[in-house]
């Protein structure tokens, strides 16, 4: 069988893509998708009515239609799975190089992650770092279901996704003796006025590792605090929200180095300004209703709903009904785009877009806090 041969093609003269901002269409290309509250429960009672599978993991992966075979995911670069677990059930010790949000929508539960046990309940939030053995638990007398999202879909676009049911706790002995001066450190070094560096080999194969922990945010906590912004007020320009924020992730703005969880409140009769940015967006309603409209198009929603509520690049704004105020859980890989120099945000469609990151970003009318 002969080998694969590359394809040339010509681009001169042509776009540099046919997803250039100008041209991108991402309603149509990936247009918003909902999972009602309807077909969740559903879903959570066929995964509670079948034999418990072998491993443990009663699971649902929940994808877009405009997903490929290899890479599905809600969005692009994120899959969401539903996970649930019986009363005394646990799943097998996993462990992945995928990053995890774990966030529990009904019972509670435990879950092992490395040497730590997160003991959580609902509307509780933990994220799950790369390569670490996980497990979770179910000690209540009622069902567990929890919402995960990870990077599973663009690791697998890579074909790098790598997952393990029951590893061995500790690495296999390394089968050659170090070299002698193994461990040295050597200095990187610039070599111009504008800051080029050279960096040598023994330092990019080992840089300075920082520890990527298991974090919990409990719900009400978070609650507590989130409740707080509804004070802002009608005339508040910005949105009511708190970034479940990972100090790992440094000016990148994550939960994971991929994408961020926040949780916001929308008062009753709050209409967000329209907006667009280059991150996707999906969101878990958990209390309230409302309606999203995308490039036009008016999506309704309600508590339970998980919908992609925002193709990345696509002009879109949030609003909330009247009576209950609205809570949600937005995924968003923001992170990864901010990195990547990627992350275009308008915020005002009548202003400029900037790369966030980059550039200098936007602000809010808030005022400062009072002193004392």
């Amino acid at each position: 069988m002969n080998d694969p041969q590359p394809l040339l093609i010509d681009t001169t003269g042509k776009p540099l893509t046919a997803t250039a901002p100008q041209q991108a269409k991402p309603a149509r290309d990936w247009p918003p998708v909902t999972i009602t509250s309807e077909m969740i429960d559903a879903e959570i009672a066929r995964l509670a009515d079948a034999p418990r599978p072998a491993n443990g993991r009663r699971q649902t992966m929940f994808v877009h239609p405009a997903a490929p075979e290899v890479g599905r995911g809600l969005t692009p670069g994120v899959r969401v799975t539903l996970d649930v677990l019986k009363p005394g059930e646990r799943t097998v010790p996993t462990r992945q190089n995928a990053t995890q949000v774990s966030f529990c929508i009904l019972g509670g539960g435990h879950s092992l992650v490395n040497e730590r046990t997160i003991g959580y309940e609902r509307y509780d939030v933990f994220n799950i770092p790369s390569y670490v053995t996980y497990q979770h638990c179910n000690d209540t007398n009622g069902l567990q279901a929890r919402l995960t999202y990870s990077n599973a879909a663009l690791l697998e676009m890579m074909r790098v996704h790598l997952v393990e049911e029951e590893p061995t706790t500790e690495p296999p002995e390394p089968e050659f003796a170090p070299v002698s001066g193994a461990g040295v450190q050597l200095e990187t070094f610039t070599i111009g006025e504008d800051g080029a560096a050279l960096m040598p080999y023994e330092t990019l194969i080992s840089p300075p590792n920082v520890p990527s922990n298991c974090l919990h945010w409990p719900w009400q906590t978070v609650k507590a605090n989130l409740d707080k912004l509804a004070a802002l007020g009608e005339t508040y320009q910005g949105r009511r929200l708190y970034l479940l924020y990972n100090p790992l992730t440094d000016r990148f703005n994550g939960t994971t180095p991929n994408f961020f969880a926040t949780i916001t409140i929308r008062p009753p009769g709050i209409v967000d300004k329209p907006h667009r940015h280059v991150s996707s967006a999906i969101n878990y309603y958990f209390r309230g209703r409302g309606y999203s409209r995308v490039e036009g198009k008016r999506y309704e929603w309600k508590a339970g709903d998980l919908m992609v509520s925002a193709p990345g690049w696509a002009v879109h704004n949030h609003a909330s009904y009247e009576g209950d105020p609205v809570y949600e859980l937005t995924i968003q890989d923001q992170p990864l785009n901010i990195y990547m120099e990627s992350l275009l945000w308008q915020e005002d469609l009548s202003g400029p877009a900037k790369i966030l990151g980059t550039q200098p970003g936007f602000a809010t009318n808030r005022a400062e806090p009072s002193a004392g």
